[in-house]
């Protein structure tokens, strides 16, 4: 048997002809390549005490790491990468709603075994860092290069605005960077447009609290701080400020889409005008 006809062989047997799993598997791969380069960057920037990594470098690693994912999957699934973008594709009719609760369930799941990777492969790092105790607080914490935690000036109500405003940037961004009928990027540049993006958003909105903007992001890691020995504070610092990430990108997400279609795209002309525009404008052309 020949390479060719073995890897043919193994790949009829491996194949998967479900639609909704291959958007899983896809979706699964591309979640956990965006948090593992994301809390890699956060890793380095902590273990090494900002020698090998700022707040410039770490916020690049999670900006490239969204460009990286959505090669991954975007032609699969869609490459939603976040709950709050599945809820903006559901709320548009492009996602239906019983695909949207298995969406944040593999987007979480992949979210954790993301950080379990980022764990072992900075073990030794964080342990030494550390001394030896795994703490959410105080001047040798490692329990933010997981998950959110908002800075000591910020109030929840504050926080949760803060949210709001970045996730709706973020949507009305993707929207417009996908949105044919406005000025969409060239096909193929996607990736890197909302990469940089998600660059302009951690730059400009990221002191208060890093800037999750994603639910599963935030959430997945928490759980595996809980479950590996940072204890129960990884919950309760900062006076409960776990919710926030998790459901204030909801409301961005809802409000960021609302505001596009307010202000964009509920005024594009219908198609059947634009196409006798098109069609007058070659005769015109013409004459």
């Amino acid at each position: 048997m020949g390479y060719v006809s073995f890897v043919r062989r193994i790949r009829a047997l491996l194949s998967i002809q479900n639609q909704l799993a291959r958007e899983c598997l896809a979706e699964l791969l591309a979640v956990f390549v965006l948090i593992l380069i994301t809390l890699g960057g956060a890793a380095q920037m902590i273990t090494s005490s900002g020698t090998k990594g700022d707040i410039v470098t770490s916020s690049l690693a999670g900006a490239l790491a969204v460009m990286v994912a959505i090669h991954t999957a975007g032609g699969v699934s869609g490459a939603h990468l976040n709950p709050a973008f599945s809820l903006s594709m559901s709320l548009l009719g492009q996602l239906p709603w019983w695909k949207f609760p298995i969406f944040v369930a593999v987007q979480t799941f992949g979210s954790f075994v993301a950080a379990a990777a980022v764990y072992a492969l900075y073990y030794d790092a964080i342990w030494s860092y550390s001394n030896g105790t795994l703490t959410v607080s105080g001047p040798r914490e490692t329990a933010s290069i997981f998950a959110t935690y908002p800075s000591e000036h910020l109030s929840l109500p504050n926080g949760f605005l803060d949210q709001v405003l970045g996730t709706a940037v973020l949507i009305v961004g993707i929207l417009a960077i996908t949105d044919t009928r406005n000025r969409a990027v060239p096909r193929g540049l996607e990736p890197l447009t909302v990469a940089l993006l998600v660059l302009a958003i951690e730059v400009s909105m990221g002191f208060n609290c890093g800037s999750p903007m994603n639910p599963a992001r935030d959430f997945g890691p928490r759980l595996f701080t809980l479950a590996a020995g940072w204890g129960t504070e990884v919950f309760s610092r900062g006076s409960s400020w776990w919710w926030v990430p998790v459901v204030a990108p909801l409301v961005g997400a809802a409000l960021g889409t609302g505001l596009y279609q307010l202000f964009v795209a509920f005024h594009h002309p219908e198609e059947e005008e634009e196409e006798e525009d098109s069609g007058r404008a070659r005769r015109q052309t013409k004459h």
